[in-house]
């Protein structure tokens, strides 16, 4: 599903495509300061390979791609039987923030979960990245019933 869901009538929300890979590293090496190329590459492989268990979604300023969600299905989780969908990847250039992109990208990715009969979307942030915990907030997200535990695995 595609569609026009900004305030900019040149942002257009599209799904992913494979020669996305290279403006995905660039956008994602001017906010991190470093090439993740592989990771990028894997999770492209992924969302392309597996269509039914991966939404993602890109947002095109005339024609540039601007931003990008990645999410994944899951149809239960540490035997908890619920559809849900995992958002772990918000990616928006740092030339296109506060223009509605990610608002948009995710208004788009909620109609394409509908379709699917996902019931909830989940996603994790720093505790300290306040930007981002605020757009969440502003999309309706809560913090979950949930606690996160790890560990670190010390060299053998």
């Amino acid at each position: 599903m595609e569609g026009d869901y900004t305030d900019d009538p040149g942002v257009v929300i599209r799904n992913l495509r494979s020669e996305d890979l290279s403006r995905l590293v660039a956008i994602d090496e001017k906010i991190t300061g470093r090439s993740r190329h592989l990771w990028y590459e894997g999770k492209l492989k992924l969302a392309l390979e597996e269509s039914d268990l991966h939404v993602s979604l890109v947002a095109e300023s005339d024609g540039l791609l601007v931003g990008a969600m990645f999410a994944a299905v899951q149809y239960g989780e540490f035997g908890l039987p619920e559809p849900l969908a995992v958002l772990d990847t918000v990616l928006v250039d740092p030339a296109f923030e506060r223009r509605g992109v990610a608002r948009a990208i995710f208004e788009q990715l909620l109609l394409n979960l509908r379709a699917l009969r996902i019931e909830r979307v989940r996603t994790e942030v720093a505790w300290n990245d306040h930007e981002l915990a605020a757009f969440f907030d502003s999309m309706g997200f809560e913090p979950a019933a949930r606690l996160v535990l790890e560990t670190e695995i010390s060299p053998a």
